[in-house]
Order: structure tokens, then sequence, then C-alpha cells
């Protein structure tokens, strides 16, 4: 049976990011795969300590991160899953800093000071980013958001051999409630309505995301 995983790196459980990547869960399951969600800010972890020990050659922990905490056993989960699909909202430009310290984690020890650079995953997994923004896709280029969509997909696919899939959700509604805070950046009612009319499109299109990855190649 196919192993996806899921990882959050919102904050939220239950909104736009988690809501995409529930979806994306349920199109995988459709397909007769076993899933799982992991929360980021659930557990107890950090970021890369830069001490080394996955790149030692003959060590115990040669190409596994030797740090030991809450997140080691996802990273073990993850090392025998089939499908692993990320998603996060964007903060000041880049993602969560909890899916940042994630990927640290996640990438570096499999990386292989080769020429080119090579990887130490040992097989191919498909791999997925969902992301959610305020933004326009419009401005996206301007904001200098492409690059690190890129540099992203970039990682995955060099980390894990297959090409990675890049999801988008735009202009989310960030606030259940916009008379509680100060918000004249764009229209809360233009991004209500939008709530209702393209959010909608954004979930089939993580559902579909979902069934396309947990179907066997």
């Amino acid at each position: 049976m196919t192993k996806v995983i899921g990882i959050n790196g919102s904050p939220r459980k239950k909104w736009n990011t988690a809501m995409m990547l529930e979806k994306a869960l349920e199109g995988a399951k459709s397909k007769g795969a076993e899933t799982e969600l992991i929360h980021l800010y659930d557990l107890d972890f950090k970021g890369c300590k830069s001490c080394f020990a996955c790149k030692l050659k003959g060590g115990k922990s040669y190409g596994r991160c030797a740090i030991q905490d809450e997140l080691t056993p996802v990273l073990e989960r993850i090392h025998d899953a089939d499908v692993l699909v990320m998603g996060s909202p964007i903060y000041f430009n880049t993602v969560t800093g909890e899916m940042r310290s994630f990927m640290e984690r996640l990438q570096f020890p499999y990386l292989a000071y080769t020429s080119p650079p090579s990887s130490l995953f040992g097989r191919k997994i498909k791999t997925a980013f969902i992301y959610t923004m305020n933004i326009p896709e419009a401005l996206i280029k301007e904001y200098g958001y492409t690059l690190h969509f890129a540099s992203n997909a970039q990682h995955l696919s060099r980390t894990f051999g297959h090409p990675t899939e890049s999801l988008y959700s735009f202009e989310t509604l960030q606030f259940q409630d916009f008379s509680k805070v100060i918000y004249d950046y764009y229209d809360p009612e233009a991004r209500k309505e939008r709530r209702k009319t393209v959010f909608p499109k954004d979930l089939k299109n993580a559902h579909d995301l979902g069934e396309r990855l947990a179907k066997p190649e």
C-alpha cells in the first residue's frame, strides 16, 4: 500500500494550508493510499545544528540526522514513505520558521558533498509542496516568491529523485472577522467572496494532486 505523509508547516490545524493538505491526503486515500498528517507546531524540535554527524565517513549517523528530539520519529517515517506532501503559508516572503527548520533537518543529511551534489536517500519518492499566501498571483515574481518556490522544488527533486509538484492558493482569507483587526491592505469583502468561489477550486486541485501522487508509476 502506498504510504503518503503530509507535513503541515502552519500553526493553524484547520485553516487554509491544513485544509489543502487534508484534501490532498483525501485524494490519495481515495486511490487506496495510507495517509498521515503531521502538524509541525505540535512538535518540540529545532533546525540543523551544523554538527556534520550526517557527513562523517563510517559514522553511525551517516546520511541521517543525529539530533534526537520529537522530529526524529517523523524523519524515520518519511524515510520509509512513498509520497511526501509539504504545506506552508508564506510569512515574510518565505515558508514558516517551523517548515524551514524541518526542511533543513529532512534534506541536509541526505546531501552528499559530491560534484555534482548527489543524494543519499537511496530511492525515488514523489514529493509536492502546497503554498498558501495573502498576495495575488500577479505579484509573486515582484516579491521574489518564484525564486523561493523554484529553489524548494529543486532541492526536493534532487533529494528524492522525482520532479516535485507545486500547488498554490493565492489571496487566501486570513481572518474570520475583519472588524477585529486593522486591515485595508486588500478588500475584505473581496476576500470573503473569493473564499466562496475560488478556494473550493483550490481544494479540488489539492484533491486531484493527492490522487496523482498516490497512483503507482
